[in-house]
């Protein structure tokens, strides 16, 4: 079972809602974790949790993937996205039971690899989670997404223009490939911001989240 660095709800009362935060490619949970202080004063009643991936790069400290990047074709995003989606949605089963909580009460948020599992577990589960907000991130099997989708919460997804790493294009093929499959979104571009959350975004990210969990 995945696990990671956790955040109790800042009112000091049982979780109304659950945020958990999906972290990117040779990230950590803990480096993910960062943002949910940043959250947590406009979603007080919220339980924050950030599982590490369940692959740790070799020869690196504290590094996990989701699944390993050998290239940046389709086919191994789609196989490595199949592969670990049974780990993250029995993961998030897992802590929706434990704070007696369902997934109208879940928020996803993945920054980079994280968002492209988010959205690829997110759109999946049999109930409909609150929202999806992705940062920096891709769309795996957009060809298969209408085939495959199950359910259609809200999406958010946010990218600067200045991302080395995922394409800044990567925002439009996403938000393209989600409408074509009916799913309701909502985009925010953040000039100037690499791959990074800039402050603009954040800021976006929160509005959304504090509208689909209130």
């Amino acid at each position: 079972m995945l696990d990671g660095p956790r955040l109790a709800p800042a009112a000091g009362r049982a979780p109304r809602s659950l945020v958990v935060l999906v972290h990117g490619y040779g990230s950590n949970g803990a480096d993910l974790i960062s943002l949910a202080p940043l959250i947590q004063s406009a979603l007080p009643d919220a339980a924050f949790v950030a599982p590490d991936a369940p692959s740790a790069l070799p020869n690196m400290a504290r590094a996990y993937q989701w699944w390993p990047i050998r290239s940046f074709a389709e086919a191994e995003r789609s196989a490595g996205a199949d592969a670990a989606a049974p780990g993250l949605d029995a993961f998030l089963d897992h802590e929706l039971a434990a704070a007696g909580l369902d997934d109208s009460r879940l928020l996803l948020v993945g920054f980079s690899q994280g968002t492209m599992m988010a959205l690829h577990v997110g759109l999946r589960r049999a109930a409909p989670v609150a929202g999806i907000i992705g940062f920096s991130g891709m769309l795996v099997a957009p060809d298969r997404l209408s085939r495959d989708i199950v359910s259609r919460p809200p999406v958010l997804l946010v990218h600067g223009t200045a991302d080395d790493i995922v394409p800044f294009g990567s925002l439009d093929l996403a938000t393209h490939g989600l409408q074509a499959a009916g799913v309701p979104v909502e985009t925010h571009v953040s000039p100037g911001i690499g791959h990074t959350v800039g402050p603009d975004g954040l800021a976006a990210a929160i509005a959304f989240a504090r509208r689909v969990l209130e």
